[in-house]
């Protein structure tokens, strides 16, 4: 019986691997049928947005203090110069990466939504090509190709397909290409010490805040203004209902994010983007199911095309990552000090893994 506490071991790491996923996919696609179900009755999908940025600030700002009083250890907080020159971008792109997301949810399905969204692996691809994070790959073409194509199939004579929603949600994925490639830059930098994302997420509210702002002020402001959801309420019930729905999104934008932490500090991050892939499938077969979505034959083949180059992508970073291709980069900060760190990081030993905490917190949700 010498092997049975090995296999002890391995059975826990999978039971753990497997809750932390389930973890993940209740916030990630709780948060995507809410959003939705949300936006039917309440048409105000920027005020949505910042309220739940408030919320996630709130909930950040706990957890770091929660932090500090268990480890002794005070959170990193930036200056001025640095918080507006080195994070201001990132919280812009990240403000409209999710404010056009949820805006597109007043106009498309969610199996539309789900799709044009994973085209974002394209434009990440592009920037992370441009800032140099990644190394040219001819490979690169055919995922190209199939994430694109795929699109294409899943989009061609759509019964439910909607014009404004899907440039929408196209342009939030464009953003979103810069929003994550600025984000993994942020969080590589040594010297602003922002590699945990609950530091990270506290720190891009406020400006996300400010940089959406002005969109909704220009957008929904006089609406909001005049609506009896809010202002014009004449009893205090249906306001209370508003808020409280209102922050129950927010609590699963938190809890999002802090399940995306958990998931790949607890395994990896290729074990993030494979859960990612097989998330796509559910909310797709729980949208048809539940809402009503209608997809064709056509439809489902574009989607399995996207899924192939996603995956492709996905076994080419595990590919280069075990060093049999070169896809780490140094980024070079001020004081001379850097981090190198792979965008894709295949999981961990299981004695590495209780051992390693705070090596694992530089790992970056890409």
């Amino acid at each position: 019986m010498a092997g049975t506490p090995g296999f002890v071991q391995v059975l826990c790491r999978a039971v753990r691997t497997v809750a932390l996923v389930l973890f993940y996919y209740v916030f990630s696609i709780g948060i995507t049928f809410y959003n939705k179900w949300l936006m039917k009755g309440f048409h105000f999908p920027l005020f949505m947005t910042l309220v739940h940025l408030v919320i996630i600030f709130c909930l950040s700002a706990l957890t770091r203090s929660a932090m500090q009083c268990w480890t002794g250890k005070p959170r990193v907080l930036l200056n001025w110069k640095s918080y507006i020159y080195k994070v201001a971008p990132t919280a812009l792109a990240s403000a409209l990466d999710i404010g056009l997301s949820n805006w597109s949810f007043l106009f498309i399905t969610i199996s539309l939504y789900t799709m044009t969204k994973s085209s974002a692996v394209l434009f990440i691809l592009f920037f992370s090509l441009v800032f140099r994070l990644e190394e040219p790959n001819p490979f690169l073409v055919v995922v190209v190709l199939l994430i694109a194509g795929g699109l294409f199939m899943f989009t061609f004579e759509s019964t439910q397909f909607n014009l404004q929603g899907f440039i929408l949600v196209l342009l939030a994925s464009f953003i979103g290409g810069i929003r994550w490639t600025l984000t993994q830059v942020l969080m590589q930098k040594a010297e602003l010490g922002l590699q945990n994302p609950v530091d990270t997420m506290f720190h891009l509210q406020p400006l996300m805040f400010m940089g959406l702002f002005p969109l909704f002020l220009y957008n929904e402001g006089l609406s909001l203004c005049t609506s009896v959801k809010l202002f014009r309420v004449s009893e205090i019930s249906p306001l209370l209902y508003t808020l409280l729905t209102l922050s129950a999104g927010g609590g699963l934008a938190f809890g999002l994010g802090f399940s995306e932490f958990m998931l790949v500090s607890r395994t990896s991050s290729l074990t993030l983007s494979i859960a990612g892939i097989f998330k796509e499938v559910c909310i797709l077969l729980l949208a048809a199911r539940v809402m009503g979505d209608k997809m064709t034959a056509l439809n489902w083949l574009g989607f399995a095309v996207c899924l192939s180059g996603i995956s492709l992508h996905v076994g080419l970073k595990t590919y280069y990552s075990k060093g049999k291709g070169s896809t780490l980069r140094q980024l070079p900060s001020h004081d001379s000090r850097e981090l190198e760190l792979p965008l894709l990081r295949s999981g961990q030993d299981g004695e590495d893994v209780e051992t390693c905490d705070e090596e694992e917190e530089q790992e970056i949700l890409h």
